[in-house]
């Protein structure tokens, strides 16, 4: 800060009370500082008739809607259970108080945050996805070999039947031995993934500031670390290396079919397309009515959980029929969304078997017509008719497996939300939009009144101000200290309640006015809080890079030395506390 003066400053005002100014200036090196303050553009004004003998007017839904209700009550509510209709409605008296305003989870964010969590366990998923390649393909050649057995016994050709019985018998042997291997490593993968999973929503619980659980009702977040991440778990040991099973014996299947005939195959691809669009619309429909199911069981176990803790608070005023009804709503809650879960499962089990048994149907049809056009004899339709059954049932198991994707990253939204989100690439773009903030101890006294603020990437912001004027508030919600009482910080376009405040905090550096430095070696010091081990070469960079080199470097023991208040100026403190910094958001 030295060079202060040789620079042009400019400064706007901030709304805060009182106020605060913010220089901005641009560095040659890539480090700029630029501050936006704007105040609210508008506020949102209701107005309110006082005339008491004003009357409403109330009109009948059915002339709104333009509809006439001319069919019995009987015939309506069978007209209601037909797919698509008020029945199957699960958003008016389900999703009312239990639906967050957060963005829905993605497959791909949740698949990529699983990974991250299993990634050091690459071996066991390597030799797990190896075992599940050889295990589909020595399935899949099952088929072939088995009519063309048959078909060899029928001519009495002795040496082709046995030559594939001795096939087929080592084939079963390595699609067993592959199989087993497969569960067993995909069982360690999901063991560790449960595992880790609850210790980092663990840990960030535990982190969080205390007005969040003031929100948060401790039977909710116990069944988000139990239920939740259980359920998650399923995705590597019941889901994703059944998908990828499933893929490699439906795509086998079609091989096989193509080299037969490609238009009996291309009837079977028609059949399996149907079956696809009719799970997107039954997959979208499961997974919204998975979170609704977790959500009403967190509800319930809090409600439980809560009076049972109570339980003497109840006896006494004699409430204990009271909260059998609070808890009786959400089990009636759970119950209506999961009948019609069931009920829509019922639907696509019946799609399927409808399209299963039309695809047998088509397959004698067309097998039969080009068996007596001489195109194709007994034993080419005898395997088009177990590829065929193949490719069903593999796009039907793909189907399930997928489903059942949706279902596990449906009922986990609320984990993810809070377990946080770990940016890719971190730009350090920060925006403050419309943040006002009281303490807690002083709610009638705002710190921070509508204040807004554009930091783009490498710039350099001052923000100057009095005392008790909301300067060191701002870096407070910024690491997370404290959340503001109104607007949002915005970390490059996310909402920082959202992101991983253990990462977040990684990723920010902070040196307060009079820095503390531990009881211990200089090195040590500097290394504090970094998330690897550091090499030598490692520790001097980092206090070249804040000039503090050359003083440590003359002192008794250079970087072996103890750190003593009266070695120490508070300069040369100062110092060793910015080289301890991370480089991407840096306060001073």
């Amino acid at each position: 800060m030295a060079a202060v003066s040789q620079l042009n400053f400019r400064h706007q005002n901030l709304q805060t009370t009182p106020s605060i100014r913010c220089f901005t200036t641009t560095f040659s090196h890539p480090a700029n500082f630029r501050f936006q303050v704007s105040p609210a553009k508008f506020k949102l004004a209701s107005t309110r008739s006082h005339n008491s003998a004003s009357a409403s007017v109330v009109v009948p839904e059915d002339r709104i809607s333009g509809t006439k209700h001319n069919l019995s009550p009987n015939v309506e509510r069978w007209i209601d259970f037909i797919p698509g209709r008020n029945w199957w409605n699960l958003g008016r008296e389900d999703e009312a108080g239990i639906v967050e305003t957060a963005d829905p989870i993605t497959v791909w964010f949740a698949l990529r945050r699983i990974w991250e969590l299993v990634a050091d366990e690459k071996l066991v998923i390597s030799i797990g996805l190896c075992s599940l390649t050889v295990a589909a393909i020595a399935e899949i050649s099952i088929p072939n070999l088995l009519a063309a057995s048959i078909f060899a016994a029928q001519n009495g050709e002795a040496l082709v039947l046995y030559r594939n019985l001795k096939i087929l018998t080592f084939l079963c042997f390595a699609s067993g031995i592959c199989s087993g291997l497969r569960s067993g490593c995909f069982g360690i993968a999901n063991m560790v993934l449960l595992k880790r999973l609850r210790k980092t929503l663990y840990t960030n619980l535990l982190f969080q500031d205390i007005s969040f659980f003031d929100r948060e009702p401790v039977g909710n977040l116990t069944s988000r670390l139990g239920a939740d991440c259980q359920k998650l778990s399923h995705i590597i040991s019941n889901n994703l290396h059944l998908i990828v099973r499933n893929s490699l014996q439906g795509t086998g299947a079609l091989i096989n079919l193509l080299r037969l005939s490609w238009p009996l195959a291309l009837s079977a691809c028609f059949m399996c397309i149907l079956l696809c669009m009719i799970f997107l619309v039954y997959g979208w429909y499961q997974k919204k009515a998975a979170k609704l199911i977790q959500d009403s069981t967190a509800h319930a176990n809090e409600v439980s959980q809560e009076a049972l803790s109570l339980v003497r608070t109840i006896r006494v005023n004699g409430t204990e029929t009271k909260e059998h009804e609070r808890y009786m709503q959400w089990l009636d809650k759970l119950a209506f969304v999961s009948a019609r879960e069931s009920a829509a499962y019922g639907l696509w089990n019946f799609s399927f078997s409808t399209l299963y048994r039309l695809t047998q149907v088509v397959a004698i049809i067309l097998g039969g017509m080009s068996i007596l056009a001489g195109h194709a004899s007994a034993e080419q339709l005898t395997k088009y008719v177990l590829y065929c059954e193949w490719l069903i049932y593999a796009a039907w198991r793909l189907a399930d497996n997928f489903s059942s994707l949706l279902q596990c990253i449906g009922a986990s939204e609320k984990v993810f939300q809070l377990i946080g989100v770990k940016l890719q690439k971190l730009r350090a773009q920060v925006e403050f939009v419309n943040v006002s903030f009281h303490y807690p101890l002083r709610t009638k006294t705002p710190t921070l009144e509508e204040v807004n603020i554009s930091i783009l990437p490498n710039e350099v912001v001052a923000i100057v101000g009095l005392s008790g004027s909301g300067k060191s508030t701002l870096v407070h919600l910024l690491l997370g200290l404290y959340e503001p009482t109104q607007g949002q910080i915005l970390i490059d376009g996310h909402p920082l309640k959202d992101l991983d405040i253990g990462w977040l905090r990684e990723n920010i550096g902070y040196v307060g006015q009079e820095p503390h430095l531990f009881g211990m070696d200089i090195k040590s010091n500097i290394s504090y809080g970094c998330s690897r081990n550091l090499e030598q070469e490692d520790v001097e960079w980092a206090a070249k890079q804040a000039h503090a080199h050359e003083f440590i470097c003359s002192l008794p023991d250079a970087y072996e030395t103890l750190v003593d208040d009266e070695l120490l100026s508070g300069g040369q403190k100062q110092r060793i506390a910015i080289a301890r910094i991370r480089p991407m958001i840096s306060y001073n």
